[in-house]
């Protein structure tokens, strides 16, 4: 049984023994040092456990406390006490700083077989909370990068994703994975011409956030947004974590990131198939959710939403497209039968998914009120530019219209 929650503010017994082993960490670390701390933590209580993983530097704690050639092999026991002997004691929020500390720096094998006791002992819908609370942790050390890279052993990844897929067959949930492109699906900065370079599409932060509270009268979890990007990845996550600031600095504060490949940049279905690669890997991740797809016409985005439903139908509930290489209305009829949608506005994506089933009204109202306060913001550098986008926008929001409520509808805002 894992705890809930911990009090929001250190109960007073947590902070002397937090600055007791932050001295201890202060300087150099030796023997009697790890010893105290072991002891520290071995006979806290489970709330004061619980607190003190919070409130740590976990990952300087693992790399100060040692195992010596000639013992003690502190660091084991260390171990031995988090991932086996106290774990049942430690509430979601600690097990992922837990898994994070862990995966920092080199894995070792028996960071590894701490890393399989930890996941191995958290089940149910306790393990659905486990895994989104790695990736709600940010940067890029998230659940995809823990899995498939920092753990090297291939028998125990497999190991570890047989467990998730027993589990979450015991798991209902209602939401869904929001899988996002980035160059021209959520901002102009590739073959979009239409825009001024870099601008964020009128209604797409909107459209995520509402796709991620989902249709229902309450909203489901939020934090669901991954953006699956051509964009290559590398060792050190650089590229990972600079993507993940530009996001925030657009407006999307929340997110994970699979990035691609240096050998997969060169043609559009060769970028298609290392984003079908990571979508795979993460579907395994996550069993027990439906995925939708947010992508754009000019990079390989058709061709991996039709193999996203060609794989995995029954996780797969729909494939937005937008669309800026001015797609033929018979293609983009054959392509909607197929259940791949294009769409010119988001107002017009949020029509789509509302008829769906995947938007509530009152959401994809609100993500055409977003659209056109945003337009209206956008520094068009001529009339001549702005008027067919303008178009656009009204067009879709009047077919929009004819689906809303009276009170719902955006008439005042036409």
């Amino acid at each position: 049984m894992t705890i809930d929650a911990t009090p929001d503010v250190p109960i007073p017994s947590v902070l002397s023994k937090l600055d007791e082993i932050r001295q201890r960490m202060a300087a150099h670390t030796d023997r009697e040092d790890e010893r105290r701390i072991l002891e520290i933590l071995a006979g806290a209580t489970a709330v004061e456990l619980d607190q003190l993983l919070l409130l740590l530097d976990l990952r300087a704690l693992l790399g100060d406390v040692d195992d010596r050639l000639i013992g003690p092999d502190n660091r084991t026991a260390l171990l031995d006490l988090l991932t086996a002997e106290r774990l049942g004691e430690l509430g979601i929020p600690a097990r992922a700083a837990l898994a994070s500390a862990l995966q920092r720096g080199r894995t070792g094998r028996r960071d590894e077989q701490a890393l399989r006791r930890l996941w191995l002992g958290t089940r149910g819908a306790d393990l659905t909370r486990l895994k989104n609370a790695v990736d709600g942790r940010g940067g890029y050390h998230d659940l995809h990068q823990l899995f498939y890279h920092d753990i090297d052993d291939d028998a125990l990844r497999e190991e570890l994703l047989a467990h998730l897929a027993r589990e979450a067959a015991a798991v209902t949930t209602r939401d869904m994975k929001i899988l996002s492109d980035i160059d021209d699906t959520f901002y102009a900065n590739w073959k979009d011409a239409r825009y001024p370079k870099k601008t964020v599409y009128p209604g797409v932060l909107q459209f995520y956030a509402e796709l991620d509270r989902g249709p229902g009268p309450e909203p489901a979890r939020l934090g669901d947004l991954t953006f699956v990007t051509a964009r290559p990845g590398d060792r050190l996550g650089l590229v990972e974590d600079a993507t993940l600031r530009a996001l925030a600095e657009r407006g999307q504060l929340a997110a994970t990131v699979l990035a691609g490949s240096f050998t997969r940049l060169i043609g559009n279905r060769t970028i298609a198939e290392k984003k079908l690669e990571n979508f795979l890997e993460y579907r395994r991740l996550y069993p027990e959710y439906g995925f939708v797809f947010v992508g754009d016409s000019g990079q390989g985005d058709v061709h991996f939403g039709q193999r996203m439903l060609e794989l995995a139908p029954e996780s797969v509930h729909a494939i937005f497209i937008h669309d800026v290489v001015a797609t033929p209305e018979r293609a983009r009829q054959e392509l909607a039968l197929g259940g791949v949608h294009l769409f010119d506005t988001y107002i017009g994506a949020a029509t789509t998914a509302l008829e769906r089933g995947l938007l509530a009204l009152e959401g994809a109202a609100r993500v055409a009120e977003a659209a056109l306060a945003a337009f209206a913001a956008i520094p068009f550098p001529s009339h001549e530019g702005r008027a067919p986008r303008r178009l656009e926008l009204l067009r879709d929001a009047a077919r929009l219209n004819e689906l809303l409520p009276p009170s719902l509808r955006l008439d005042g805002a036409l």
